[in-house]
């Protein structure tokens, strides 16, 4: 079974949402050009990292195959849309080192350009040395309908436009399309779309979420965390330990999820319809470079 990542953990891994699938189209094939893919045996999951550095270089300490895959394709950390697989893909970790080509992250390039031709070339590296193939499909299931409430919405606009996104944002910040925090935290960018909180919130929900609002623009967002939407509550914290940053997620006063979108304009609605999901056909262990 999978760890469940923390909500910081989850914040760190995020290379950054655009609007999903991101998928290589045929004869537009952009892969790394050196690749180093070796197996970790730690346990010490405080060492697991990845980042997207200058250059377009990616790298990858201690991470669970699993979260590779859904860095490739765009999808929740805690995703309800992967299926298949073997279950070594949740428990074995790789260490990962990738450098692109010359040329391939020119200077001038969208932020969205640069996350999207990453992902091509992370998913050309799970093709090559891990033979994944993954199938990519709509089914009609529940899911959570992200709608603007009738009050309209009640969040501020980002000072950043998408030409001010910038390809490194400065340490502990959280950048454009992505966002820190989590259930226990609360929703904290300065800018994000609503198909970036759609795709957030989901690693927490009991159901796929899907942007319906068709509010386009970068926003801001700060709030509490909310009380878990999935299982059982958790059990009171030990008065013994340190607190925790998340806060005591078992306290019934706690807002729920729904309560924490209703003061910013947003609700969300269940209802049945269309959702992309993923199905892995083959995968295998990769020869150690």
């Amino acid at each position: 079974m999978i760890r469940l990542l923390s909500a910081t953990t989850i914040a760190a891994l995020a290379i950054g949402a655009i609007t999903r699938p991101i998928l290589a189209q045929p004869g537009e094939r952009l892969a790394f050009e050196v690749t180093s893919v070796k197996p970790n045996k730690s346990e010490d999951f405080r060492s697991m990292r990845v980042e997207a550095l200058p250059g377009g270089k990616f790298s990858a300490k201690n991470l669970p195959l699993k979260m590779v895959i859904v860095t490739a394709y765009n999808l929740p950390f805690q995703s309800m849309r992967l299926s298949g697989g073997p279950d070594w893909i949740n428990s074995e970790k790789y260490d990962i080192e990738a450098t692109p080509p010359s040329g391939a992250f020119t200077a001038g390039l969208s932020d969205q350009e640069r996350k999207n031709r990453m992902r091509q070339m992370l998913q050309s590296l799970l093709a090559d040395r891990f033979k994944l193939v993954i199938k990519a499909e709509t089914k009609e299931l529940p899911r959570y309908a992200l709608s603007v409430s009738k009050g309209g919405l009640k969040l501020p606009k980002s000072k950043m436009e998408e030409k001010d996104c910038p390809e490194m944002p400065a340490a502990g910040t959280p950048g454009c399309h992505n966002f820190m925090g989590g259930m226990g935290r609360g929703l904290h960018a300065k800018g994000a779309s609503m198909d970036d909180l759609a795709q957030f919130i989901e690693n927490w929900t009991d159901h796929p979420v899907v942007d319906t609002t068709s509010v386009q623009g970068l926003f801001e967002f700060e709030t509490s965390g909310w009380m878990p939407m999935r299982g059982p509550m958790p059990r009171p914290p030990d008065p013994q330990a340190p607190p925790s940053p998340d806060g005591d997620m078992s306290d019934p006063t706690r807002p729920t999820l729904f309560m924490v979108l209703d003061k910013l304009g947003l609700s969300l609605k269940l209802e049945k319809g269309p959702v992309e999901v993923y199905v892995i056909e083959n995968i295998e262990r990769p020869a150690e470079n």
